[in-house]
């Protein structure tokens, strides 16, 4: 993984939330190779304790002399955190490998999904940072990456299904409260969303911009096309908040350039990296949200072509948001950076 067997200084911002708590399992799951590891939190979190590696290591404060010595800083504490915070710790000699809003539409911070666009790595020269993209975007690119090297994309027409964990502990709990709620029969109360998710569905996720799309479907357009490094693609997407803990689900209709059919990509899936194909119809084997849960891999199925178009395909995409969506992706990030850009 890393050259001549070196180990690396590694800071965690955000420490204490279900990112950084999901860094914290992937570093371990994959054996990164961490020399010392800094966790940093806000100030209600200093002292906290968490083990690793069987270690009890005590959460610093996230600040800007935080990051002295770090090689490799993973943050996953919100947008104006890492506004505040990333330029100190790239000061400070470290790669910041940012997992919020901040820096992805930057055009001179590359964006990246490590199956899809690993060269793009290489730009982190300039200002020292790596950007994670949105959850939704990174799952739906890694299922079609092999089609878009095979037969070109033209249009994507998606629509998302997305689990209360991206909003993140409060809504989780909200969501449980709700279910109590309802079976006592007692009145279900909505204070992190407008409206009950339990048992309903919100065509709602992040706030209404001005030309009636949400800034959460809009991500999934931008950058699409910054990964992709295709501004001609057609996109439109429909971000839904359902009710789900774990795991985002994705409807996504792709017109591709020339033609190629379900079974070609079957096949393309069945190679893809970070890909398992689910796709068993008889056998009534789908992906599920329930079954990508603490896995790696994207799952893909109900592959079928599109009998509307001249050159459709239609995907079913699956995958744990807070593993893929965030976590992972930024480990993989990291493990990419010390073997090939280091």
């Amino acid at each position: 993984m890393s050259k001549n067997g070196k180990k690396f200084n590694v800071a965690i911002a955000g420490a204490t939330g279900a990112v950084g708590g999901a860094m914290l399992d992937v570093l371990k799951r994959r054996d990164f190779p961490v020399n010392e590891l800094r966790l940093l939190a806000s100030k209600r979190s200093i002292g906290k304790k968490i083990a690793f590696n069987g270690k009890e290591l005590e959460v610093q404060l996230l600040s800007t002399d935080a990051f002295e010595g770090i090689d490799i800083a993973l943050f996953s504490a919100g947008a104006e955190r890492s506004l505040n915070f990333a330029p100190a710790a790239v000061a400070a000699g470290a790669v910041v490998i940012d997992n919020s809003s901040a820096y992805r539409m930057d055009p001179e911070i590359p964006l990246v999904v490590p199956e899809v666009n690993p060269h793009a790595i290489a730009q982190h020269k300039k200002h020292g940072i790596i950007a994670n993209p949105n959850c939704s975007t990174i799952q739906m690119l890694v299922a079609l990456k092999p089609i878009l090297d095979k037969v070109g994309i033209k249009r994507l027409v998606i629509s998302t299904y997305q689990a209360v964990s991206g909003t993140g502990a409060k809504a989780i709990q909200e969501l449980d409260q709700q279910v109590k709620d309802y079976a006592e029969n007692k009145e279900m109360k909505a204070s992190v969303y407008p409206y009950q998710i339990a048992f309903n569905c919100l065509p709602h996720i992040d706030s209404f911009l001005d030309n009636g799309y949400t800034k959460e479907e809009m991500k999934m357009v931008n950058e699409t096309r910054k990964i992709f490094e295709d501004d001609q693609i057609g996109i439109t997407a429909t971000a839904v908040r359902v009710p789900v803990y774990y795991g985002h689900s994705e409807s996504v209709n792709i017109e591709t350039n020339t033609k190629i059919t379900a079974a070609e990509v079957k096949e393309l899936m069945v190679n893809a990296p970070g890909v398992k194909l689910v796709d068993d119809l008889n056998n009534l084997k789908y992906p599920l949200a329930t079954d990508c849960a603490g896995k790696f891999e994207t799952l893909v199925g109900r592959i079928r072509e599109d009998d509307s178009i001249d050159n459709g395909i239609n995907l079913w995409v699956v995958s744990d948001n807070i593993l893929k969506g965030a976590a992972l992706n930024a480990v993989q990030i990291a493990e990419t950076f010390i073997a090939d850009y280091k």
